[in-house]
């Protein structure tokens, strides 16, 4: 197999395999390359707008239907279910509860509720209750950093 990369900042970004028959290894690439998109496709009743990753505050599901948050407090209608999207997300994207994904580098902090519950507040003020199973996961994976 040959590899050929052409760094090129005038052209779209393209990426192009030929192969004789699909493995195992093909399957990797594919896998790797579909994993790791930086923007979606999010919607309005207006328009289509392609949201940046790194942007996104969250991605919950309310009302039955997926919707990205992003860091200006703007609900975008997404196509794809929850756990297609977890799939697909850089690892900064944390379960915080059974119905939302938290982008860790857009939590500005955790709010303890006067009943005792944890919310995650967002940069952009959004705010989301803290399961608490998830919250121990989340103190595991900040002390191992």
């Amino acid at each position: 197999m040959k590899f050929k990369l052409i760094i090129d900042t005038e052209k779209d970004e393209e990426i192009v395999v030929t192969v004789r028959e699909r493995t195992a290894l093909v399957d990797e690439i594919e896998a790797l390359l579909s994993r790791h998109t930086d923007r979606i496709p999010g919607y309005t009743e207006d328009d289509i707008k392609m949201l940046s990753i790194s942007e996104i505050e969250c991605i919950t599901v309310l009302d039955g239907k997926t919707y990205a948050i992003d860091f200006k407090n703007r609900r975008y209608r997404l196509k794809q279910r929850l756990y297609e999207l977890e799939g697909s997300l850089p690892p900064s994207f944390i379960r915080i509860n059974k119905s939302t994904l938290a982008n860790e580098k857009r939590l500005d902090r955790f709010a303890v509720t006067y009943s005792g519950a944890v919310d995650a507040v967002f940069k952009c003020g959004y705010r989301e209750y803290v399961s608490r199973r998830c919250f121990a996961q989340i103190k595991r994976r900040f002390e191992n950093k």
